[in-house]
């Protein structure tokens, strides 16, 4: 694993364990194996819903994005904002954003 992939367990200190599995070229980003961020070229990128999105917008903060076929799709993962690597309550409280739109996103079969 890349050593900003590492030092996520660090920055989700006061949130909870987190653990990264490898995916598509980067990683998933997991909390009770349910997977809430995903990390991008060392970018992490957090899981946001209708109820969330605002939360990043409103920082100007932007979707992941990547091309499939010549087109660009963009996930519900939003860039995070960058005081959370310098302060663990912050992003204690950005992952809890992340986390709630992750369960609300659950298929009812995983409830």
């Amino acid at each position: 694993m890349s050593e900003f992939v590492d030092n996520l367990e660090t920055v989700f200190s006061e949130f909870g364990s987190v653990s990264a599995k490898r995916m598509f070229g980067g990683y998933g980003i997991y909390h009770d194996g349910l997977m809430f961020g995903l990390v991008a070229d060392d970018e992490l990128y957090l899981k946001a819903d209708s109820q969330s999105t605002s939360h990043f917008t409103d920082k100007g903060l932007s979707p992941f994005e990547y091309n499939k076929n010549g087109k660009s799709v963009k996930m519900s993962y939003y860039q995070a904002p960058e005081e959370i690597y310098d302060d663990s309550e912050v992003a204690r409280e950005w992952a809890i954003i992340a986390f709630d739109a992750a369960l609300r996103g659950r298929s009812p079969s995983k409830k």
